[in-house]
């Protein structure tokens, strides 16, 4: 997957269907990358989806 490609949306919301958003952005804002990961396959989301989450929580810089 390109970086231009990724569609952050799809991710918040496959947290929302499983009632876990707000789990979601503890721990990114906790960088706790197990815990991120684990969400986002119990969400069913593609293993790239997945690797661009996680790719972009190891560059953060404010930004995202």
């Amino acid at each position: 997957m390109d970086e231009n490609d990724f569609e952050g949306t799809l991710v918040l919301e496959k947290m929302l269907e499983i009632d876990q958003l707000d789990a979601f952005y503890e721990a990114i804002d906790d960088d706790d990358f197990a815990r991120v990961k684990a969400l986002m396959k119990r969400a069913n989301l593609d293993h790239e989806t997945i690797a661009m989450v996680l790719k972009k929580m190891h560059r953060a810089d404010g930004k995202y």
